[in-house]
């Protein structure tokens, strides 16, 4: 049986899978403890024990936001603050007797996509996360690609291609990194970018609601958004050009992203046409939990 385990900074989910059908045999959620480091592992392990039931012969994979780091196998950029510095692959591994692989949540959305979901039937599979936050895996072959540093896919953090305007100049990730894609195209992303031409606040959803509703401001604003996302999707574009690119998180409910990226991303590559497929993840909010399980 192969067990995935999304762990997430809220809630914890983890799924069972068949190991040849790949067909959802289990699946449970519990509510994530936040600030006790041993609590958190024992919750971990009861959960992963739950789930596999009276099954001995089982894998774990696991998909959480952050990273390892590259070094020494310790959790870095977490959501969670008990778990920074910490040996979790060690720990986990000693309290459930097993080992145990781990992977950042858009690598787990990229794997699971490319091995039953929307991008399947393709060679390679970039996978993109666009929600509270930006990232994304590459796959191919059905294999994650890892690079040595475990940065594959953090387009996020890199700048946005220019030329930028002021306010992309002036908007810091809270790294202190200026111009980062993330800022621009995350959901607090785009309702940053609505104060600011507007001067009020609205949920990324109403923005979205107000733009099909034909309200001048919010249309405007959203044909900006529409446009600084393609111009993010070139940098991985001109680099990879893969075969298909699979979209998840929340801000890929947003249907025009699919007619709009492609007409607005042809000055920003190294063509004249775009062939690509963008499509959105077959599992939705699955994807993290089976791609995990998919680890091994």
């Amino acid at each position: 049986m192969k067990i995935g385990l999304d762990w997430g900074g809220t809630k914890l989910e983890a799924v069972a899978l068949d190991p040849i059908t790949n067909e959802e045999l289990a699946r449970n959620r519990v509510d994530s403890p936040k600030h006790d480091y041993q609590e958190i592992l024992n919750t971990v392990c009861s959960l992963i024990n739950d789930t596999a039931g009276q099954v001995k012969e089982i894998t774990v994979g696991i998909g959480m936001p952050g990273s390892l780091h590259p070094k020494t196998g310790l959790v870095q950029v977490s959501n969670t603050k008990a778990l920074e510095g910490q040996d979790v692959k060690t720990d986990l591994e000693k309290k459930l007797g097993i080992n145990v692989r781990i992977a950042n949540d858009a690598d787990c959305l990229a794997l699971s996509e490319s091995v039953d979901g929307s991008g399947k039937n393709y060679r390679t599979v970039f996978a993109v996360i666009i929600g509270t936050g930006v990232g994304a895996g590459y796959v191919v072959e059905k294999q994650l690609v890892v690079g040595p540093n475990k940065l594959t896919g953090e387009w996020g953090q890199n700048p946005i291609p220019g030329p930028m305007d002021d306010y992309e100049k002036s908007v810091q990730r809270h790294c202190g990194r200026v111009g980062a894609i993330e800022v621009f195209l995350s959901g607090p992303g785009l309702e940053n970018w609505y104060k600011y031409s507007t001067g009020n606040k609205k949920s990324s959803r109403k923005v979205v609601e107000l733009f099909r509703e034909g309200e001048s401001k919010a249309v405007e604003i959203m044909e900006k958004y529409f446009e600084r996302t393609a111009r993010a999707f070139s940098t991985f574009v001109n680099i990879l050009d893969p075969d298909v690119i699979v979209l998840g998180g929340g801000m890929s409910d947003i249907d025009e992203l699919y007619d709009e990226i492609p007409k607005k991303i042809i000055p920003y590559i190294a063509s004249d046409i775009f062939l690509t497929p963008i499509v959105k993840a077959k599992h939705g909010s699955s994807s993290g939990v089976r791609g995990a399980a998919h680890l091994w």
